[in-house]
């Protein structure tokens, strides 16, 4: 019997019984969707949070206070009041770190503002004149504040979109105050919609002098971070070098394990998010893979029933001059082809919903989401599914392939 006939003859099987076969794929179409959903939700929250990490340049480093966290234990470390005005000056001395071109000092914490009757929770940042260059902002209305207001410690403030929608609404908001913990700012600037850069939503975000934010915001003497900016991208391993000696020297540190300060990179940031995606993203196929493996077994016993409801039918075959290898091909030809024609769909309904689900990301929830489509787990899952097939197939067509043509001629 030729592999031709033996295809048209189980494709014949398939089609002769659509429910058996419909209920028998369904295991397959569940686990090949969910793998395909998971991976390409996985994929496109991987590229939303290095396009985040990257929205501050590859060339900004970031110096973090406190010891760096190697475990829950040590989270707590990162809130330390390591960083201070004298560590400011002494990174901005180019005699100490002479390949930093700027360097900004940062504070960020939630507050009340509020105009009039309104009221809206925002998220104040404490920054330097130079917060345009590093995050690539620029006021749609008004100015950035500058190194006299920095000086002056001004009550001026830079804000973002939706909170101008929500205290002002159509009204212009521009030189209007509002008020923060008791202190009246002056709205000079207004962001366009910006949405999310490197973690922080400029569209909730009041940016004043970082001055004024910690004398009267805050009422702190430290900082929460310094952005540094190397002047090349082959520099950055100098600077992190230069920041870490020069903080070291200030904190009279000569072991590095009592550091009280961290230092990161864009390129190390992103290559630790990656990682946790990529741990994360495998352990959910890995779920969603049992169901596979039950698919695959289910399989088996729908086959093993076909085998017995269909014994005349091998007896006749093979009394018709099929041999045991011909019994053998045709039912795994069909447990084969089921299970292809499962993971064909999944694949399908899998690229569908991660679609569908990418494009609610991105319109309804504000998400900066893009679809992905996982090419490489379209052909993996496609070659696993039919191999499931090939695997959970064997045995029911060794039993049928087993079957003596007498015996089968007499089943009744």
């Amino acid at each position: 019997m030729h592999i031709k006939y033996s295809f048209h003859t189980a494709l014949a099987g398939i089609t002769t019984h659509k429910s058996r076969s419909t209920l028998t794929v369904l295991g397959i179409v569940i686990g090949i969707t969910a793998i395909i959903i998971v991976m390409s939700l996985g994929q496109g929250a991987q590229d939303l949070i290095l396009n985040q990490v990257q929205g501050m340049g590859s060339r900004t480093v970031v110096v973090i206070p406190g010891r760096e966290p190697k475990g829950p234990a040590d989270s707590a470390q990162i809130f330390s009041d390591s960083l201070k005005e004298r560590d400011l000056a002494l990174l901005r001395n180019k005699i100490n770190v002479p390949t930093a071109s700027k360097v900004m000092p940062i504070l960020f914490g939630g507050e009340t503002g509020s105009y009039g009757g309104e009221t809206f929770r925002l998220t104040i940042f404490g920054a330097s004149e130079d917060i345009p260059e590093f995050f690539d902002l620029a006021p749609e209305q008004g100015i950035f504040f500058t190194a006299e207001d920095i000086r002056s410690r001004a009550d001026v403030v830079v804000i973002g979109d939706r909170i101008r929608e929500e205290l002002f609404g159509s009204a212009d908001a521009l030189g209007q105050r509002i008020r923060v913990k008791d202190r009246n700012f002056r709205v000079i600037g207004i962001l366009p919609k910006k949405g999310q850069v490197s973690f922080f939503n400029f569209d909730e975000t009041a940016i004043i002098p970082y001055t004024t934010a910690q004398q009267y915001i805050f009422s702190i003497k430290y900082f929460h971070r310094f952005f540094i900016e190397a002047d090349s991208e082959a520099t950055i391993k100098r600077t992190v070098e230069d920041a870490t000696q020069t903080l070291r020297n200030a904190h009279s540190i000569t072991n590095p394990d009592k550091d009280d300060f961290f230092i990161q990179t864009q390129a190390d940031l992103a290559s630790r998010l990656g990682v946790i995606t990529d741990v994360l993203t495998l352990f959910l196929v890995a779920v969603a893979a049992i169901s596979l493996v039950v698919g695959g077994i289910g399989i088996m016993n729908i086959m093993l029933v076909s085998v017995t409801e269909r014994t005349r039918e091998i007896g006749l075959r093979k009394a018709l001059g099929a041999t045991d290898r011909d019994i053998l091909i045709q039912f795994l030809l069909e447990a084969m082809m089921l299970t292809g024609i499962g993971g064909c769909i999944g694949i399908i309904l899998g690229v569908s919903i991660a679609f569908g689900a990418s494009l609610v990301l991105t319109r309804v929830i504000g998400f900066g989401w893009q679809f992905s489509f996982p090419l490489n787990a379209t052909l993996i899952a496609l070659g696993v599914s039919t191999g499931i097939g090939l695997v959970f197939g064997i045995y029911p067509a060794q039993q049928a392939a087993k079957k003596s043509p007498i015996e089968a001629l007499r089943y009744e």
